[in-house]
């Protein structure tokens, strides 16, 4: 007899990387408040530029609140666009609005080298952190390359961003700037991301299974009850049953 669900509880699975991120949706939103910025400080200056982007990072908030969708990812979007467009209002130059992507794919690839370097790769502890699997690859050499390379994927696309955008923003071409803010964003992710799967799966091919408790492995306990009168364990021998035959 199978167990019946009540109807309004479904089975949850876990979100996907994508659907944490907002989904397709997500990923086109994020670059909308990008692409009204440079073109509207061309036609109408600095501050119209930064009030729209504002205005078009809350608008995608707000759309998201009211079809109940996933929020965070259009949270963090509205307080990176807050963090760039004061940054472009107190540097009074459009090129500001990238100032902060720059410098924090610099911080961002840094830490992930420093974490090859020391033998504790960045993608290894934030996977072992999220599916419960500790630090047991690091005693594994075939996992720790692979975490390695997926890390150093990271790094070089952390270290592609800052070199080519901190060139474009010491030319002064802001147009180009937001060109490489978008393609080189979720597309270089998107490759990134490729990797980090194949390390995964590879590591935990690689690592050994997490010991069962003894508990687990150990036979079925029999209570004493259900054991039938009929059975003999093991040492013990069966009385002579045979009837004693009188003289």
């Amino acid at each position: 007899m199978t167990e019946q669900r009540p109807s309004g509880e479904r089975e949850q699975r876990p979100e996907t990387v994508l659907e944490q991120m907002g989904g397709i949706g997500g990923l086109v939103y994020s670059t909308l408040p990008v692409i009204a910025f440079v073109p509207l400080n061309s036609l109408f200056g600095l501050t119209v530029a930064i009030w729209s982007a504002l205005g078009i990072a809350a608008a995608i908030l707000v759309w998201r609140l009211i079809g109940r969708n996933p929020i965070q990812p259009a949270i963090s979007g509205f307080l990176g666009v807050g963090v760039c467009a004061f940054i472009a209002h107190r540097t009074g130059d459009a090129k500001g609005f990238f100032l902060f992507g720059i410098y924090t794919s610099l911080l961002y690839g840094g830490v992930f080298l420093v974490s090859i370097l020391v033998r504790w790769p960045l993608v290894g502890i934030i996977w072992g952190a999220l599916n419960g699997g500790g630090t047991q690859w690091r005693r594994v050499k075939g996992a720790m390359r692979a975490y390695d390379i997926a890390t150093a994927a990271w790094v070089l696309v952390f270290a592609a961003r800052y070199v080519v955008q901190s060139q474009l923003y010491d030319a002064d071409r802001t147009g180009w700037l937001a060109v490489a803010r978008i393609a080189m964003g979720w597309p270089l992710a998107a490759l990134a991301f490729v990797v980090t799967f194949w390390a995964v799966r590879r590591a935990d091919s690689l690592v050994s299974p997490k010991e069962v408790s003894p508990k687990e492995v150990s036979p079925k306990e029999v209570s004493p009850k259900e054991v039938s009168p009929n059975e003999v364990t093991v040492g013990e021998t069966e009385p002579d049953a045979r009837p004693v035959s009188e003289p």
